[in-house]
């Protein structure tokens, strides 16, 4: 019993020594990105009602604050131009931590399941060319581990690192070539966080409370599967990997999931409505989310739910602001394959959307895809018009595919659609008074209609009649 007790002591001795030195969370490490010209957040604990003293390598001031009754303290940095390396230095009474090698640009967050995650490891061909010319020195990672955890937390077991084949390799594949791309326009250091998680559901990403408040929400977070290789439950994602990143100052989100959504797709645009207001009101700022439409895959439901999800997805990026789609149906090489191997061409699209409308950097070209506005019937025909679509539409091939019209009846036939400038006519000789037009609405959808910048047009339907 003594010996048991001595053990209890001395435990409780090391953890309230450890919890007294001064100590940073480990996203604030060596070969960090700061978000440039901005407010950033240094952070930490130390014992309490003590002085902490921050001094950074591009200011003359040293800035100083005091740990509250818990042992937290947090200071606002001022940020400089792009640049660096500098150094910053952290003091509390004897002890003191230097952070090297910090670099001042541009950081963004990217998350959601496996076509965000993948990479090196799951041997992408892409990232494996990659491998042996990746040694750009202002490019920087943080992948975050994948835990779980049922409250928040508030340091994640991962720290920056360098660019080179070994950070490289377990890191999404997506993430990089948009840093890669950013790199290259904007000339400045360029930060990546990955924090994903193949196979899981949206739910896992926002905090619990807003699921389990809203009945819309919660009955379909309650229809979701359990799965021995991903969590389920909501805001447990939420909790380890995206809330202890919060006080880090970033530019903004990238987000590719919706896959393991696609049986609840009812509740999916107000799910990511949720998820994107509670990350943005998390880091008190309107943050740009721009996210991928998931792509063509033999689900093999009898009913078309990926997609009904793809219409839940457009419909986010339409009514969310600061929001932004891409439309990935002419990347697929294989339609039972869930994992699309063209990387590459999915992180352009994407970087392109903050290229334009988050740096202000205008190319004359269409960098958005053309996504279903209005339907006008003239007859027997349906002139369908589009969002996003400045300098016309094309058709790779001979007819538009994929393109069905209906009546009143509502059985729906194989349509021809004629270009008329920047709208497409629709009209079918077996339909005489049509009602309603669809585009690409099936699971494994590859349509040929285009903009003349080269982006698919966004798969629709201008009904809402139920689907059976």
């Amino acid at each position: 019993m003594k010996h048991r007790l001595l053990f209890a002591g001395i435990l409780w001795i090391i953890h309230s020594v450890a919890f007294a030195q001064l100590r940073l969370p480990n996203v604030l490490s060596d070969h960090m990105v700061l978000q440039r010209n901005a407010t950033a957040h240094i952070w930490g604990w130390g014992y309490p009602a003590s002085k902490v003293q921050v001094k950074a390598g591009w200011l003359s001031d040293t800035l100083t604050t005091q740990t509250d009754a818990g042992g937290r303290w947090l200071v606002e940095l001022k940020t400089a131009d792009a640049g660096g390396p500098y150094e910053i230095s952290v003091s509390s009474g004897d002890a003191a931590i230097q952070l090297d090698d910090i670099l001042l640009g541009d950081v963004w967050l990217c998350s959601g399941q496996s076509n965000m995650e993948w990479g090196g490891n799951q041997r992408l061909p892409e990232i494996l060319e990659e491998l042996p010319k990746a040694n750009d020195p202002k490019i920087r990672l943080l992948n975050v581990s994948r835990t779980a955890a049922d409250h928040p937390q508030y340091d994640i077991p991962n720290v920056w690192q360098t660019l080179d084949a070994g950070s490289l390799k377990p890191f999404s594949a997506i993430g990089y070539f948009v840093g890669k791309r950013l790199r290259e326009e904007l000339d400045v250091p360029i930060g990546i966080i990955n924090a994903s998680w193949g196979g899981t559901p949206a739910e896992v990403w926002t905090p619990a409370y807003l699921v389990e408040n809203d009945l819309k929400l919660s009955d379909a977070a309650s229809k979701l599967q359990p799965n021995p290789h991903w969590p389920h439950q909501p805001g447990v994602l939420w909790n380890s990997m995206i809330h202890p990143l919060t006080p880090f100052a970033i530019s903004g989100f990238y987000w590719y999931q919706g896959e393991s959504n696609v049986g609840t797709w009812w509740g999916y645009d107000k799910l990511m409505r949720t998820l994107i207001s509670s990350w943005r009101n998390a880091w008190d700022a309107d943050l740009p989310f721009y996210f991928v439409q998931i792509a063509p895959y033999t689900y093999n439901n009898q009913v078309p739910l990926a997609a009904l999800l793809r219409e839940q997805q457009a419909r986010t990026a339409t009514n969310m602001p600061h929001t932004g789609m891409v439309v990935i149906t002419d990347l697929v090489d294989n339609i039972k394959d869930i994992h699309p191997s063209r990387k590459r061409e999915v992180a352009d699209r994407l970087a392109n959307l903050a290229l334009h409308e988050h740096y202000g950097k205008v190319s004359g070209k269409d960098y958005r895809s053309p996504v279903f506005r209005h339907a006008e019937i003239n007859g027997n025909t349906v002139l369908i018009s589009f969002d996003y679509v400045e300098h016309g539409l094309t058709i790779k091939g001979d007819e538009v595919t994929d393109l069905f019209i209906a009546g009143a009846d509502r059985v729906f036939h194989p349509a021809q659609g004629k270009i008329k400038g920047n709208s497409l006519e629709v009209s079918s000789p077996g339909v005489t008074h049509p009602l309603a037009v669809r585009f690409g609405f099936t699971e494994t959808a590859m349509p040929n209609l285009f903009s003349t910048d080269g982006l698919p047009v966004s798969p629709f339907r201008t009904d809402d009649w139920p689907i059976e």
